[in-house]
């Protein structure tokens, strides 16, 4: 068993709300200069900019899981991590189809950069990412997994764009395995209002948009090996383990 400090839940200058110093590149390496094991990369509604994170990992020594940060019809966020880049764009392109298309305005909702590994800009995709999807919550989890991967609903104890604040519970029909808690969260209250969420893997990233918003790695997951397999297994509630916050 491997100690795995973690951040899932990351986003680069694609996201429109994130800085464009962002980048996958800035990301893996301030990541690894901290010291995690293995960090995700989930922009809103895209894993546009996946493929230059995993491969700046790799050169880097770190474990990088393509995701997302989806918003459902609820306009519940939702953060879904997949075992390759293939599988991460093959739910982007489901994403899309099933997404209003508005065209992004850089001078309100910022550029929406896509990058290489070495930080070469190689666009700005078009379509505002930060809409809600025509995708309802409780499909979220068997969805993800038609492509491999897995889902838990993001920081569920914001008053906006969490699972509590659009449903007030985690239902159990959305089959989640795990929740994700803000670090100013509290634990203990969220369990007593919300029993649901007990017996589930808690976790805490950073939801980091700038890199001096990038955490010390405190929490840890206990995983056979440090891989995005051996990740979402637990994630899918596949495989038991053990975690700290």
């Amino acid at each position: 068993m491997a100690k795995v400090f973690y951040d899932f839940h990351l986003h680069s200058c694609l996201s429109p709300c994130a800085d464009n110093d962002m980048t996958p590149y800035n990301i893996v390496n301030m990541a690894k200069y901290l010291g995690f094991d293995m960090i995700a990369l989930t922009d809103h509604n895209s894993s546009l900019n996946c493929e230059s994170a995993v491969k700046a990992g790799r050169e880097a020594g770190l474990v990088v899981v393509p995701g997302m940060e989806l918003c459902t019809m609820e306009e519940s966020h939702v953060i879904c991590l997949f075992p390759t880049v293939d599988d991460a764009m093959g739910f982007h392109q489901y994403v899309q189809e099933n997404s209003l298309h508005m065209d992004n305005q850089p001078d309100i909702f910022g550029h929406q950069f896509l990058m290489n590994e070495t930080d070469q800009i190689l666009g700005e995709e078009p379509c505002l990412l930060i809409n809600s999807a025509n995708i309802s919550i409780d499909s979220v989890v068997e969805l993800t997994a038609q492509y491999h991967g897995a889902a838990f609903p993001a920081h569920i104890d914001r008053s906006s764009y969490s699972i509590l604040a659009s449903l007030g519970v985690v239902p159990e029909e959305a089959n989640f395995s795990a929740v994700e808690i803000s670090y100013d969260g509290d634990i203990e209250l969220l369990q007593k209002t919300n029993p649901e969420i007990t017996s589930m893997v808690h976790l805490q990233n950073s939801d980091a948009h700038y890199l001096e918003h990038m955490r010390d790695p405190l929490p840890w997951l206990d995983l056979e090996e440090v891989s995005a397999e051996c990740l979402i297994s637990v994630l899918q509630g596949k495989t038991d383990a053990q975690w700290s916050l």
